[in-house]
């Protein structure tokens, strides 16, 4: 109720106007040409967030921080967003740089309309006014599996050898293992090669065979995909080119899309591939129809559609659109919404849509799984709600090359941070790589988000209508009592506090905030700061009493 409430207030408050400032309007007010930068005032004391995930560790920024928002999404998703904690919200169509100073916000290389402005007095009613005017919650949401029940990706068991018999062998030891069922992704290199969207005969040899096993099983499948075509398939490149659906080469200052011959060559993780252009209509048929054959002959249930980043593009490539490269991000992305089982790991101006997103791949350290939290909460913020910070111990492969390396702790506390986010995935088998104790406690941890999954969905179908995080910063919930820089904490909806512990040890420090709360052990605790015993199977959380 307070959530719809909230929307409400924030919605009206954009009917009846807040102040909109657009920076045209400021430079000529100031007598600055466009190409000057734009300053933007922050009130004393006033903190500043942005829509970049990967900067979650370091938000509210410092005095000194930057970024420029053209080509740039950090293998992650951003947003063109800014928030401060007294009301400010910066907003544009179009990348833009800018810097945080002590006072202001200085914007520069704008491409378009940068437009700001204030709504109430707390980075919350930002938040609500910049969402119901920018990017409106379209009332859906991904495929409720993703969030009723844990994720699971062959990637770290498999790596770059997906196969028929493992695939099935996996999956079978979820079952076995105690595990339920729910959304098994197969990862790269299932396919013949980047653009031959078909089961590799050698690896997959009755891909149908498989698909109805696992959906017999109670899972849903996804496959990974990316819009990559390999440069040596060369029948595929050559039907592609005759409609220009990649990537063109600028061959010398002259040449136009119009007048060029040649796909430009992409160099990125996997080799040099040629890249789909999908400001052209014709490539987007021709994508949709590799998706939709995939469904339509083998019961594929949804995409991981990776692979889809700015820096890709390199500027000086030609597209039938004529389109920036945080373009061709966005045009990717629209791809999900046709499957309710999506992914993404890479975004721009999506959000409110039902789209899942998941952080980049962090190692296997406990410095990567002090950053679930805050860029969890980054994505909340920036409007990616239906978010799933990574794989469970790390989705980096190399991590887990070496069974020696494995820290156990690690991947049962990196669980339990994932346990009550909107998603949990893992990768890693844990009956592979833990012992009996640490096995239990991850076990602890998937019998604990059962019991809070109704909660969990519940959020997830009010973030569709209303656009609100499902995880949100305590600095959100209760604004203006010293929790801007609260880190290691997170509210699930409104009022329960998770404070999961995020490094090495069994003790941690936890601030409520003022008011009475119910512990997960039963205890009533008065708000204020504490040391907390969390054994090895505890997530320590709290409920306010209304």
């Amino acid at each position: 109720m307070k959530n719809q409430i909230v929307y409400t207030a924030a919605f009206i408050l954009f009917l009846l106007g807040s102040d909109i400032v657009c920076a045209e309007s400021q430079m000529r007010q100031s007598g600055l040409t466009p190409s000057s930068p734009t300053v933007i005032s922050l009130l004393p004391g006033e903190k500043v967030w942005s829509g970049v995930i990967k900067d979650g560790e370091n938000l509210p920024y410092l005095t000194g921080s930057h970024y420029d928002f053209y080509a740039n999404n950090r293998d992650n998703q951003i947003q063109p967003l800014l928030l401060g904690s007294q009301g400010l919200w910066v907003w544009s169509d179009d990348p833009y740089a800018f810097e945080v100073s002590t006072d202001k916000i200085i914007i520069t290389n704008a491409k378009g309309e940068v437009k700001s402005g204030r709504a109430g007095n707390s980075l919350a009613a930002a938040r609500q006014f910049v969402s119901a005017k920018y990017f409106l919650p379209s009332g859906a949401m991904p495929d409720e599996l993703l969030f009723a029940k844990p994720q699971y990706n062959t990637w770290i068991e498999l790596n770059l050898h997906q196969n028929q018999k493992d695939v099935l062998k996996y999956a079978h030891a979820i079952i076995a293992n105690g595990f339920s069922p729910g959304v098994l992704m197969i990862d790269d290199t299932w396919q013949e090669d980047y653009g031959v969207w078909n089961f590799h005969p050698g690896k997959f040899p009755n891909p149908k065979q498989m698909m109805d096993e696992l959906h017999s099983m109670g899972f849903k499948v996804m496959l990974w995909i990316c819009p990559f075509v390999s440069a040596d398939q060369s029948q595929l490149v050559h039907e592609l080119l005759k409609d220009k659906c990649f990537l063109m080469q600028k061959a010398n200052a002259e040449t136009t899309w119009a007048t060029a011959t040649d796909p430009a060559i992409i160099k990125w993780w996997n080799g040099y591939s040629a890249l789909l252009d999908f400001s052209n209509a014709k490539a987007v048929h021709w994508f949709n129809k590799q998706m939709d054959r995939l469904v339509q002959d083998y019961g594929v249930d949804g995409f991981k559609l990776d692979a889809g980043d700015m820096q890709f593009y390199p500027p000086d490539a030609l597209s039938a659109g004529s389109v920036s490269p945080n373009r061709q991000c966005e045009l990717y992305a629209q791809f999900g919404l046709r499957f309710p089982l999506n992914e993404y790991r890479a975004c721009w101006k999506m959000a409110g849509q039902p789209l899942a997103q998941r952080l980049h791949d962090k190692n296997h350290s406990w410095e990567d799984v002090q950053k679930l939290i805050p860029q969890m909460l980054t994505e909340g913020l920036a409007g990616y709600t239906f978010s799933c910070p990574d794989m469970i111990g790390g989705g980096n492969w190399g991590s887990f090359a070496d069974q020696k390396e494995i820290n156990q702790d690690l991947v049962v506390r990196s669980a339990q941070i994932h346990t009550l986010m909107p998603m949990m995935q893992f990768s890693v088998a844990p009956w592979r790589i833990l012992d009996a104790e640490h096995l239990k406690a991850i076990k602890q941890a998937v019998k604990i988000r059962e019991q809070m999954t109704p909660e969990i969905l519940e959020l997830a179908h009010q973030s569709g209508k209303t656009g609100e995080p499902i995880v949100r910063s305590l600095e959100y919930e209760f604004p203006h009592q010293g929790f801007e820089q609260i880190k290691d904490e997170f509210m699930l909806g409104d009022d329960i506090l998770v404070a999961p512990l995020d490094r090495q040890g069994h003790s941690r420090q936890v601030i409520l905030p003022k008011g009475e709360w119910i512990s997960d052990d039963g205890r009533t605790l008065n708000g204020g700061s504490f040391i907390l015993n969390v054994p090895l199977d505890r997530i320590p959380f709290f409920k306010i009493k209304r």
